[in-house]
């Protein structure tokens, strides 16, 4: 799907696809969406999981159908409707929806995280909550949906310990993902190969407060030696972190490694014009490592 979102550097902004499910509104973010077609009849896959339509093949691509209105628990799809393909953690997969509403055009700072009554924060499959003319579009959290269908697809933490014993490294690293699962995630593979000096933060918002206070305190460098994000992530994305690091002399040496389920091809050249020192797609844990033993080792 063609996207002049893409062609922007550190706009901290984002374009998201409304759609609808019984009647509802909910939102994925366009950098994900490869096309959107109608439906088409599937073949069942035997034994896969209950949310699992099956599969199909249009140009020769081997897609997995998922009914997403059985993920959030609200029956079975019928025929009919629409499938929006996308592609993240290399992976094709095809949503069912009942119908497109349109795309919005929204700053990351707009993007409200659910709160604990709505659900507990490692349980959500929703990412964020944003309201355009008076009606509530509930982004959800695809990574999540395909993660819990198939545990394979996500964080292979054994990775780490096939690397096998590692001596321990103070060297301070700053994270910054606004998933909960994976914040920890990150962090225990990270403690596992060795470095213990890190510190946590839920959005690229939150990570540069922690650098500018550094900054104004002269500590920057006993803190922050090495920067791990995500792109998707409320008040501030990656992408726009990456801009202000690397557009500022106190931090531009700082590598920074953009870790995220939206690195292709076309995510990555908007990396590289940004400075990111690094992009990996998200399963790739026992990688992201390796990448860090490099750049702390410069």
């Amino acid at each position: 799907m063609d996207t002049n979102i893409l062609l922007e550097n550190g706009t901290n902004e984002l374009e998201v696809l409304e759609f609808e499910l019984d009647g509802n509104a909910y939102g994925i973010n366009v950098a994900k969406i490869k096309e959107i077609i109608t439906y088409q009849s599937v073949t069942p896959v035997p034994n896969s999981h209950p949310s699992i339509e099956g599969i199909f093949m249009p140009r020769d691509t081997m897609i997995t159908a998922i009914d997403l209105k059985n993920c959030l628990q609200r029956g079975v799809s019928k025929e009919g409707g629409l499938f929006i393909v996308t592609n993240f953690n290399k992976l094709d997969i095809a949503f069912h929806v009942d119908q497109v509403r349109g795309i919005h055009r929204v700053s990351w700072n707009q993007i409200i995280k659910p709160g604990a009554t709505v659900s507990s924060a490692e349980e959500s499959i929703s990412t964020g909550i944003v309201k355009l003319d008076n009606r509530l579009i509930i982004i959800l959290d695809f990574e999540k949906i395909v993660t819990d269908i198939n545990p394979e697809t996500g964080l292979k933490i054994s990775e780490i310990d096939e690397m096998g014993s590692r001596s321990r490294s103070d060297v301070p690293i700053l994270i910054a993902e606004d998933s909960i699962l994976l914040n920890r995630l990150i962090v225990d593979s990270l403690k596992k190969a060795g470095y213990d000096n890190l510190i946590h933060t839920c959005d690229g918002q939150e990570a540069w407060d922690v650098i500018c206070e550094c900054k104004e305190k002269g500590t920057l460098k006993d803190h922050v030696q090495c920067i791990i994000t995500d792109i998707e992530m409320p008040m501030m994305d990656g992408h726009r972190l990456t801009k202000l690091v690397k557009s500022s002399d106190d931090t531009k040496d700082i590598p920074v490694i953009i870790f995220s389920s939206l690195v292709n091809d076309e995510m990555r050249r908007k990396g590289e014009s940004l400075g990111a020192d690094a992009q990996l797609s998200k399963p790739e844990i026992a990688n992201l490592v390796r990448v860090v033993d490099s750049l702390v080792r410069k």
